[in-house]
């Protein structure tokens, strides 16, 4: 083990690791100044750029934006107003009120000294776990691995959202979608209509830029208003060190909170900065003063999600479940370049896992120190309008998604599952639980058929897999009781208020069809043989069944019913005649993905930028046209550097264009 240790050590303080994880803390400060995106975003949008790396590099790029990001998604949520991230939610309580104070230094300063903390603690506590868990985690065979993967997406799906149901539906949702194409057992196709795209399954690079970036960007645009109204940071650094240092048992505290947090598969970022948050209100004296500015409602949450990455990296590592939605991205980016997380991952590679958990806290260091440094150019930033920056933002996103199998059908799966994040956002169903189900789908499926082939049926009569059973229904009974706990609470605080009636035709509309695509599902697992069909034939009627209980809810409760939550209602679009609905930018994303079937992505993305621009943004012709032409050359830059490629049209097919515009 003292071998490992040293190569490991070896390795990030070498110039190519160092450089490859700055160039990971550069894009992640880049993704987390940006609203809208956050650390799935951001990690999808690094992965097309890993194919054919050496995997220590690409670890180290993947790592130097994951310690990043939920450092740099504080700028957003104290200057903005806005949450820069899942994770972030709760910074945006006081720290947005602090910088309107003009206090916007300290709050920062506060933020990111505890995040340097956070991230270092994690780290830590990673590098004990693995010496104390090898020997457990080396038992593990794949029978134990199958009902963890189970224990996981039980927990993720009961937690990640308000209702139970719509949960592990939405989990059920995420599993069904990764079984799409090739079944691991026989190789027959399930569930691709004859399609040529869907024959080797969604990316999970367009998965993850559907059902986050771009429901976060249409919701952001909708707001249609300038970021912030002022640039001012004002004074404070040193003021925020202090108090982070007069608050370093509450920081301690919370920073163990990540950890556990972290650790349980599927939580992560959705719900650890609120729990920390909740922390810090019900343990420190003048509780006044939460939600109006005080620096502590800043430190607690800030602590807690950046050490929730070392405990996110635990289930990831070493049983190959994700402890988060972005863990779930970095997991398809460890695979991606030719490293499998289990138990190999504290024997075999056990430098590799030492390199990931230091390299982790050293890209924390360069992080903070690089968001003190950058802070006063990007508060110039939070005076430009979202339509300024979201045609950029929807460029690069198209530009990656389509790098994933570099086929026309990347982009429309992009915007069909797009739509799909768009509806789940509104209606409360639980996107970080889609996701993790949608990674551990093949590995899942996988684990039951070795499972079944080395040990057939008895399999379940194992020790192991009976513990984390049974520790798998108690969890479910556990978190089913809070729930129906928390659901009466607020409803009862509904009754006590003027409670919002919500539209419930909508919502049933789109559980019916939810329902109807796992009878689909049930259906196509009855066409192939028992090897191949039956995993989506026993997961299609789980999840029928949760998702019936769903729609049922949604007709017979009251329409004041926690469960009837949308967006719609609660932003206020609803009763707004002169609101922008969410299809309208849906529409204009469609019409980005025709052009580029007819005229080939630099024409198409050219003509959006400059039609977004004059008719969203109000900007002349001149100035749109300017700024597109920096835009789309900043692209092509990068598409040379980097030997990538761009989709072409049917007009790129049959006439012969010059570079840019033809191939």
């Amino acid at each position: 083990m003292f071998s490992e240790l040293l190569d490991s050590l070896q390795t990030i303080l070498s110039l190519n690791h160092i450089t490859f994880m700055l160039g990971g803390v550069i894009l992640g400060l880049a993704i987390g100044i940006f609203p809208g995106l956050g650390g799935i975003a951001g990690l999808s949008l690094l992965l097309p750029f890993l194919y054919g790396m050496d995997p220590i590099s690409a670890l180290a790029m993947l790592i130097g934006l994951v310690a990043v990001i939920p450092t740099s998604d504080t700028f957003t949520s104290v200057l903005m107003g806005i949450p820069g991230s899942s994770g972030s939610q709760a910074t945006v309580l006081d720290g947005f009120p602090m910088a309107k104070k003009g206090q916007a230094a300290r709050a920062l300063s506060a933020a990111f000294t505890s995040s340097l903390f956070g991230g270092l603690f994690g780290a830590l506590i990673l590098t004990g776990f693995v010496l104390i868990a090898r020997p457990v985690i080396l038992a593990f065979g794949s029978a134990e691995l199958f009902m963890l993967t189970i224990l996981g997406l039980s927990m993720v799906g009961a937690l990640a959202g308000k209702s139970f149901v719509k949960g592990l539906s939405a989990c059920g949702m995420g599993v069904l979608l990764g079984s799409v194409g090739s079944a691991p057992a026989t190789g027959e196709y399930r569930m691709v209509f004859d399609n040529f795209y869907l024959m080797d399954g969604v990316p999970l690079v367009v998965v993850g830029l559907g059902i986050f970036a771009l429901p976060e960007i249409i919701d952001l645009l909708r707001q249609n208003k300038p970021i912030a109204n002022a640039s001012n940071l004002g004074t404070g650094w040193m003021e925020g060190i202090r108090d982070f240092v007069q608050n370093k048992w509450l920081a301690i505290r919370c920073s163990v909170i990540g950890c556990v947090i972290g650790a349980l598969p599927g939580l992560g970022g959705s719900v650890v900065d609120w729990i920390a948050y909740g922390h810090a209100v019900q343990t420190t004296k003048g509780k006044s003063e939460f939600g109006h500015g005080d620096v502590r409602g800043v430190i607690a949450p800030e602590s807690s999600n950046n050490a929730k990455e070392g405990g996110g990296l635990v289930p990831t590592l070493l049983f190959g479940i994700p402890g988060s939605g972005s863990m779930a991205v970095f997991l398809g980016g460890m695979v991606l370049v030719g490293l499998e997380p289990g138990p190999a991952m504290v024997s075999t590679d056990l430098d590799i896992t030492y390199t990931i958990v230091w390299s982790l806290a050293l890209a924390n260091v360069f992080g903070a120190g690089a968001c003190m440094f950058i802070s006063p150019w990007v508060a110039k930033l939070t005076t430009i309008r979202y339509t300024l920056l979201a045609p950029f933002m929807v460029m690069v996103i198209c530009f990656a998604a389509f790098q994933a199998t570099r086929d026309l059908g990347d982009l429309i799966t992009l915007v069909s599952i797009g739509f799909l994040g768009v509806l789940m956002k509104r209606f409360d169903w639980p996107r970080p639980a889609f996701l993790i189900g949608f990674v551990l789908a093949n590995g899942m499926e996988t684990y039951l058929y070795q499972a079944v082939q080395f040990d057939g049926v008895g399999f379940l009569a194992r020790p192991g897999v009976i513990i984390i059973g049974l520790i798998t229904i108690a969890s479910l009974v556990f978190m089913y009781r809070q729930n129906a706990k928390k659901q009466k609470e607020t409803q009862e605080k509904n009754d006590a208020e003027t409670p919002t009636a919500y539209n419930r035709k909508p919502q049933i509309i789109f559980a019916a069809l939810i329902n109807v695509s796992f009878l689909y599902c049930i259906y196509d697992g009855f066409q192939q043989s028992f090897l191949g069909g039956v995993f989506t034939i026993v997961i299609g009627c789980l999840m029928w069944v949760l998702s019936g209980i769903v729609l049922w809810q949604l007709l017979s409760k009251p329409s004041t019913d926690p469960i009837y939550f949308d967006l719609e209602y609660v932003q206020g679009y609803a009763f707004n005649k002169d609101a922008i609905s969410m299809m309208h930018y849906l529409y204009w994303l469609i019409g980005l993905v025709v052009g580029c079937y007819f005229l080939g992505y630099v024409i198409a993305i050219t003509v959006f930028f400059i039609a977004f621009l004059v008719v969203k943004a109000g900007l002349s012709l001149l100035r749109a046209s300017l700024l597109t032409f920096l835009a789309v050359g900043f692209l092509l830059f990068l598409t040379n550097a980097m030997v990538l490629e761009l989709p072409i049209g049917l007009l790129q097919e049959s006439v012969e264009l010059p570079w840019p515009f033809g191939y």
